[in-house]
């Protein structure tokens, strides 16, 4: 074979060079895309019914669940039922004390401790709240079966790892009030 029939199998046609390669398949990355903005817009949509039924927000009224569950709760078992720093939580209790909807109780023995009870007023407006009242999202997530949420999580750090996060701090902060 000569050389010049050498180049020339070498070469690819002009058509093939001008022709854009094919996108990947972004079929799964949008149909994904589409799911977590579902679950935000119902999520945000929850916190915005609360807020109009009960005139708090639904980090208040998620506080409030929890003590009516578990009365008599430490500042920092509320901080972490919730998930967020112990200053956001002693924030939110100041709110709702303000309102008259807890009362934060001193042991005799040790007055360090804090014990946290909801009053009448507040055990009357967590009776009327809207279901499910901690949060759309947060009850949705109780109900997974482990061997889901093991998976979710994994895939979600696979997520952020791809986004690499630049601000933690909402780690921290109750989902209902870092939505507009």
């Amino acid at each position: 074979m000569s050389r010049r029939n050498n180049l020339l199998r070498l070469t690819k046609p002009k058509d093939a060079i001008k022709k854009p390669r094919k996108a990947p398949a972004a079929g799964p990355a949008l149909e994904a895309l589409v799911k977590f903005r579902l679950v935000i817009n119902s999520t945000k949509r929850h916190f915005k019914w609360i807020e109009s039924q009960t005139g708090i927000s639904g980090a208040l009224v998620w506080a409030m669940w929890e003590l009516h569950h578990a009365p008599g709760l430490r500042v920092s078992d509320l901080a972490e039922a919730m998930v967020i720093h112990q200053s956001t939580a002693s924030n939110l209790l100041d709110r709702l004390q303000e309102k008259g909807f807890i009362e934060r109780d001193r042991s005799s023995d040790d007055q360090r401790v804090v014990r946290l009870f909801l009053t009448p007023s507040g055990e009357a407006l967590i009776r009327r709240v809207p279901q499910p009242a901690r949060g759309l999202l947060q009850e949705a997530l109780f109900k997974l079966p482990a061997p889901s949420l093991l998976t979710l999580n994994r895939l979600l750090e696979q997520l952020l790892q791809e986004m690499n996060p630049a601000n933690l701090k909402s780690l921290k902060k109750p989902l209902a009030d870092t939505m507009p």
